[in-house]
């Protein structure tokens, strides 16, 4: 995202701002304001407190931003800020890296479950179609079967209409014996 506004100008004051280098930084020395140790350097850049002043143009006081020293062990610091960090990105590294493995094996797992599922189906319908042919050679059987079926319910049909015409012989033998 890019700077606008106020924020581009802050930018810019401090990239223009100059460069303070303690003589640490600068062995072969220079002019005798740098020449300081870094205890004097950092109090070099910090001024004295200003006392507000007023301005002639109406009374208005102005007050000077407090400055605070510099820390003499900011290298320690820093080191510090890297090394906490690089612990912080490692295991947001570490945990995500987990989190991957974790996702493969669900799929791996998922994967075998479908095989054995896809295994499953394949029986089911190798032995669906075994049936299917088993009820297709047994068709002519049933159908004969059927067929015999028919054959014993006419038969028994005529078997009742015998037994009542044989009723009715006899109930005329009986009426001519009688007579």
């Amino acid at each position: 995202m890019a700077a606008t506004g106020d924020e581009a100008a802050a930018m810019d004051s401090i990239s223009k701002a100059p460069a303070v280098q303690p003589a640490a930084l600068n062995p072969a020395g220079s002019s005798g304001s740098h020449a300081e140790g870094p205890e004097d350097a950092a109090e070099s850049l910090v001024s004295a407190p200003k006392k507000p002043s007023t301005n002639s143009d109406g009374g208005v006081e102005t007050a000077e931003e407090a400055v605070e020293p510099a820390e003499p062990d900011i290298n320690e610091l820093c080191t510090d800020m890297f090394e906490k960090m690089a612990l912080f990105l490692q295991g947001e590294l570490t945990g995500t890296c987990e989190d991957y493995r974790l996702l493969e094996n669900m799929n791996k797992l998922t994967s075998l479950k479908y095989m054995e599922m896809k295994d499953i189906s394949i029986n089911i319908s190798r032995n669906l179609q075994d049936l299917n042919n088993k009820y297709a050679s047994l068709q002519p059987y049933l159908d004969q079967i059927n067929q015999i079926e028919e054959q014993v319910s006419t038969l028994e049909q005529a078997a009742y209409k015998l037994d009542a015409y044989s009723k009715k012989l006899e109930a005329r033998f009986k009426k001519l014996e009688k007579r």
